[in-house]
């Protein structure tokens, strides 16, 4: 059966089309493409030096994975946020990664319990510092590393596509929103309990763990994006407001 080198790698030289898609993916996630700025193709061409086949090759891409928005008549904007789509996100999640990290339990090795272990050392040896994007930056990637190599081994290609296309989407909440705010919980504790129960094959016990991580990641985000949003006027209900269940 396959192992962790059937992971995929990065292939050869990134066309036109990838760079641009790699350019634009970074600055929706990051905020520099605001959520809910439109898309001027013409204006994005001149400015990234590239033509308008790759481009909208790019901009494809990014709308199957949630990142645009296409209307038409309207073109292409950058999906907005909401606590409405966050919290679709995060049950996604929570229905998918258990599921894909019992099935890497029953099906990994040796060499997924050392790459489980080697990517939660990682992790744990990474700061996150508020404000600092550097250190933000590294620590989501190694973030992002550990919870692929949990689930790696499900051996199940559309589940590892939609779980990157998920990613995508709570990452983009993460790197607005957490950039300056300091997490008061301890994910270092949680993500190695996750590992261990893991590569012990304590599988009912990793997948509640994975279960409530999530659960607890979206929560601190939803309480983050409900206080960021415009007050409610005087007259608004209970039923129109925004609520948070946490």
């Amino acid at each position: 059966m396959a192992e962790l080198h059937d992971i995929p790698k990065p292939e050869g030289k990134p066309t036109i089309a990838g760079q641009t898609e790699a350019k634009l993916r970074h600055d929706i996630l990051h905020g520099t493409l605001a959520p809910g700025t439109k898309l001027n193709l013409d204006k994005l061409r001149e400015t990234m030096g590239v033509g308008l086949s790759p481009l909208r090759e790019a901009v494809t891409r990014l709308v199957s994975d949630g990142l645009l928005e296409v209307a038409a008549q309207r073109g292409y904007s950058v999906t907005p946020v909401s606590v409405a789509n966050l919290d679709e996100v995060g049950a996604l999640r929570i229905e998918l990664e258990p599921y894909a990290l019992r099935q890497a339990i029953a099906n990994g090795g040796l060499e997924w319990e050392t790459a489980v272990m080697g990517a939660l050392y990682r992790l744990n040896k990474t700061d996150r510092i508020a404000g600092n994007s550097d250190s933000l930056a590294q620590w989501e990637a190694a973030n992002e590393a550990f919870h692929y190599t949990l689930i790696a081994r499900c051996d199940m290609p559309l589940l590892l596509k939609m779980y990157r296309s998920l990613v995508s989407l709570s990452g983009r909440y993460r790197h607005i929103y957490l950039k300056t705010a300091t997490v008061q919980r301890d994910v270092q504790a949680e993500h190695t309990a996750i590992a261990q129960a893991a590569v012990e094959r304590r599988a009912d016990e990793a997948a509640a763990l994975l279960s409530q991580h999530i659960r607890n990641s979206t929560s601190n985000l939803r309480r983050l994006i409900v206080a960021d949003l415009p007050a409610q006027p005087p007259h608004a209900t209970s039923e129109t407001a925004p609520q948070d269940d946490i």
